[in-house]
């Protein structure tokens, strides 16, 4: 089921499964529904619409700068057991903080596997609320980033992280 999430800096859509929130899409970013429908809110089943505020007051929370106070459940099945470590990884990383690449593949003992773990955070299907924004390259640069650099720079910058050329 599909839902939108309107938020200061756009609308998100959050896409939910059986298990919980399976993606969540960036402002303006194609998604890969086949009709891009998505569905009121007051229509979605009951445990939906409770996940869906859990997700829209997590989402806003954190593009003001604060940590959510709880989160949907996160349905990551979709990764392989590789990226769902690195994304557990992520979800340890304080607001506020940012890790390396290389400290996110020695946190999950893997301390070889720094591309690895750039190609994990590319495939994160719920930025922002795991939060991949926080994973720089060497040296404090940006990297990439799935929704974009500018979207990263915005991120970062809700959470008070200043960043130097």
């Amino acid at each position: 089921m599909t839902l939108l999430v309107p938020t200061s800096l756009g609308t998100f859509v959050a896409h939910y499964s059986a298990q919980g929130l399976a993606r969540l899409d960036f402002p303006n970013r194609p998604t890969s529904d086949d009709d891009g429908k998505s569905t009121a809110a007051d229509l979605a089943p009951a445990q939906i619409r409770r996940w869906h505020t859990l997700t829209s007051k997590a989402l806003n929370e954190m593009l003001a700068g604060r940590a959510p106070k709880s989160l949907p459940p996160l349905d990551i099945s979709a990764g392989t057991q590789f990226q769902r470590r690195v994304w557990q990884a992520l979800r340890e990383i304080g607001m506020g903080t940012t890790k390396s690449y290389a400290q996110v593949a020695d946190a999950i003992g893997k301390p070889r596997a720094t591309r690895a773990v750039g190609g994990a955070c590319g495939a994160n299907p719920i930025p922002v609320l795991i939060p991949c924004h926080r994973v720089l390259a060497a040296n404090q640069r940006l990297g990439g980033f799935g929704g974009g650099l500018d979207w990263k720079r915005r991120l970062l910058a809700c959470e008070g992280i200043e960043l130097f050329a």
